[in-house]
C-alpha cells in the first residue's frame, strides 16, 4: 500500500479523467441525426466512412498536437542564411501532422471531384468532427476546398489546379505546381485603407505581353501565406479583377512577393496570416477584367459555410468538455451534472450546438444541387443567416462551457483557451456580422426567391409556433421602405430568420426533448439572453445525456 505521506504516490480525487478515447463522429448523436436527415439513404455509408476520421480526432494523441501546435507558433523566415529573401513561414511538426491527417480525411477539394454520394454533407460532418482538435490549421484547408468553384471561371486553370487542389495528400513545401502531389490555396482579398470595402482595393495589375499581369500593391490579411496559389482582388485596366498569384513560378524561381509580417492574432495562432507586398509579382486573370468580385463570390461563399461548421465544430467541442466535466466531478454533495442548475446550463448548451450542427449541414446540402433552383436559393440566403448567427452566438458558448470547468477550463491544458481565443473569429472573417446582415437585406431586395425558399423551409416542420413567427418576419420585410430603416433591422431580422430556420431542422430531426426546448426558449420569447435558463418541465435529463461523449 502506498504510504499516504508520500506525495508523489497520491491520486488527485475528484477530478475527471481526460476526455480522450472516444469517437468524435459515432460518440455525437446530434451529428449522426443531422447526417442522416440530409444524406437520407446515403447515410450508411457515409458515417461509416467517417468512423476513422472520429476515432484519431477524439484520441490524446490529436489532442496533444492542437496544444503544441498553439504553444509553438508559426515563425517568419525572411531570408535563408546566405541573405537571400525567401519569405518562407516554419511550423512545429504537430502543424504538419494535422495538415497531413485532415487532408487525408478528404477536407480539402474532395468532395468537388468525388463520385461518392452526398460529398459536401460528408466533408461537412467530418469538419465538425475534425477542425476543434486545433482550429487553426482549417484555415488551409477551408482556402482550398473553397478556390475550387471559382477556379471554374476559367477552364484552363480549372484543369491546371483542381486535381491538386482536390488531391489526398498533404505535400509541404514550395515547389513548382507541377511537381506537387497536392496543392494548397489563399485568399488575398482585405487592404490597409479599405478592409470589407474591397472594391476600394488600390493593389495594380498591370498587363504583360503574353497575357499575364504584374502586381503592384500590398494585401493586408492572407492566411496562409505558405500556400501554393492565392485568388487575388486587384485593379486591371478594365476594373477590380481576379488574380491567381503562384508562390513558385514554372521554372522554379520564387514569385517576387514579400511576407511583410506575421500577424500577432488573439486566437488562430498555429496559422500564419500574413501581410503581404505585391512588387511585380506574376499573376493571371482569373474570370473576365472588372468581374474580380462576380468571379471570387463563390470562393467567399465556401468559406462562409467552413465558417459555419467551424463554428459549430467550436461549440460541440467545448460542450462535449462541459458535459464530461460535470459528468465527473463532484460538488455540494453530489456530480455536477445532477445538480438542477447546471443541467439546465448544459442542456441549453447542447440544444444550442445541435442547432449549429442542424444548420450547417443543412446548407452542404444545398451545395450539393448547384442547378436546383430552390437549394440555389436557400445557399443564398441561407449561408449569410447562418453565418451571422452561429458564428455570433459561438463566443458565448464556449465561455459559458469554459466556466462549467471553472478554474479548470481557465487554464492552457484544458484547450478552453485555445477554443475561447477562437471563438470571435469566424464572426470577423469573410465579412463581420454587418457585413452578412446587410448581405441578407441584399437577398430580400434583389432576390425574392431567397425569401420563398427560407419560407418554405422553415413551414416544412408544419408546426404553428413557427407558422407565426413566419408571418411575423414576412410583415416586417413587406415594411421596409426606407433604406436606413431597413439597414436598422437587418441584425434582428438575420438573428431571427436564422432561429426560425434552426428551429425547423430541430423540430423534423432532433428528439422531442430537445425541439421543445429550442421551440420554448428561441421562438415563444422565454430565453433570457444568457444559457442556463431553460423554463422548468424541460427534459433537461434526456438532452444532457444526448449531449455527453461516450468512449468506445
Amino acid at each position: 500500500m502506498a504510504d499516504p505521506t508520500d506525495l508523489f504516490a497520491r491520486t488527485p480525487s475528484n477530478q475527471p479523467p481526460l476526455l480522450a478515447g472516444h469517437n468524435t463522429v459515432t460518440g455525437d448523436a446530434a451529428l449522426l441525426d443531422a447526417v442522416r436527415a440530409q444524406a437520407g439513404d446515403a447515410a450508411p455509408q457515409l458515417i461509416e466512412s467517417l468512423v476513422p476520421l472520429g476515432a484519431v480526432a477524439g484520441s490524446a494523441e490529436a489532442r496533444e498536437h492542437g496544444l503544441l501546435a498553439n504553444a509553438h507558433e508559426p515563425v517568419f523566415r525572411p531570408v535563408d542564411r546566405f541573405g537571400t529573401r525567401v519569405d518562407e513561414v516554419d511550423f512545429h511538426p504537430s502543424w504538419h501532422w494535422m495538415l497531413d491527417k485532415g487532408i487525408g480525411f478528404g477536407l480539402t477539394g474532395a468532395p468537388w471531384t468525388s463520385q461518392e454520394p452526398m460529398p459536401h454533407v460528408r466533408r461537412a460532418a467530418a469538419y465538425i468532427a475534425w477542425s476543434a482538435i486545433e482550429p487553426g490549421h482549417g484555415c488551409p484547408m477551408t482556402m482550398t476546398y473553397a478556390a475550387v468553384p471559382a477556379l471554374r471561371a476559367d477552364a484552363g486553370l480549372a484543369a491546371e489546379l483542381i486535381p491538386g487542389l482536390c488531391s489526398a495528400t498533404y505535400d509541404s513545401g514550395l515547389r513548382p505546381i507541377a511537381d506537387k502531389r497536392g496543392l494548397l490555396a489563399g485568399m488575398g482579398m482585405t487592404e490597409k485603407q479599405g478592409g470589407s470595402d474591397v472594391r476600394t482595393n488600390t493593389t495594380v495589375a498591370t498587363p504583360s505581353a503574353d497575357g499575364s499581369y504584374r502586381l503592384t500593391g500590398h494585401k493586408w490579411f492572407t492566411s496562409a501565406p505558405m500556400n501554393d496559389i492565392f485568388l487575388v482582388l486587384a485593379q486591371a485596366p478594365g476594373g477590380l479583377s481576379c488574380f491567381v498569384v503562384s508562390r513558385v513560378l514554372p521554372d522554379g524561381s520564387r514569385n517576387p512577393l514579400q511576407i511583410v509580417r506575421l500577424k500577432d492574432k488573439l486566437g488562430n495562432r498555429s496559422n500564419a496570416s500574413s501581410e503581404l507586398e505585391f512588387t511585380g509579382t506574376h499573376a493571371r486573370l482569373l474570370g473576365d477584367e472588372g468581374s474580380g468580385v462576380r468571379t471570387i463570390i463563390e470562393m467567399v461563399a465556401a468559406t462562409r459555410l467552413d465558417c459555419v461548421l467551424g463554428s459549430s465544430a467550436l461549440m460541440r467541442r467545448s460542450l462535449a468538455e462541459a458535459v464530461w466535466h460535470a459528468q465527473h466531478r463532484s460538488a455540494f454533495g453530489g456530480l455536477l451534472v445532477d445538480k438542477p442548475a447546471m443541467r439546465n446550463v448544459l442542456a441549453d448548451l447542447a440544444i444550442e450546438s445541435e442547432a449549429a450542427t442542424a444548420i450547417g449541414l443543412r446548407l452542404a446540402r444545398a451545395v450539393e444541387s448547384p442547378d436546383d433552383p430552390a437549394q440555389r436559393a436557400l445557399r443564398r440566403i441561407g449561408l449569410p443567416l447562418a453565418k451571422f448567427w452561429v458564428c455570433k452566438r459561438t463566443s458565448f458558448h464556449v465561455a459559458e462551457a469554459l466556466e462549467v470547468l471553472g478554474g479548470n477550463g481557465y487554464v492552457e491544458d484544458s484547450g478552453l483557451p485555445m477554443l475561447f481565443r477562437e471563438s470571435p473569429l469566424n464572426s470577423i472573417w469573410e465579412g463581420s456580422g454587418n457585413v452578412n446582415a446587410l448581405d441578407v437585406l441584399r437577398v430580400l431586395q434583389r432576390q425574392p426567391e431567397g425569401v420563398d425558399a427560407w419560407r418554405d423551409e422553415v413551414e416544412a416542420a408544419g408546426v404553428p409556433e413557427l407558422h407565426d413567427a413566419v408571418t411575423e418576419v414576412l410583415k416586417t420585410i413587406a415594411n421596409l421602405v426606407d433604406p436606413s430603416d431597413a439597414e436598422y433591422v437587418a441584425r434582428w431580422l438575420a438573428s431571427r430568420m436564422a432561429v426560425l430556420l434552426q428551429a425547423s431542422l430541430l423540430v423534423r430531426q432532433a428528439p422531442t426533448a430537445v425541439s421543445e426546448a429550442f421551440l420554448v426558449s428561441r421562438i415563444l420569447g422565454r430565453h433570457a439572453g444568457v444559457f442556463g435558463t431553460l423554463p422548468p418541465g424541460l427534459d433537461t435529463a434526456s438532452i444532457v445525456n444526448r449531449a455527453a461523449p461516450h468512449r468506445e
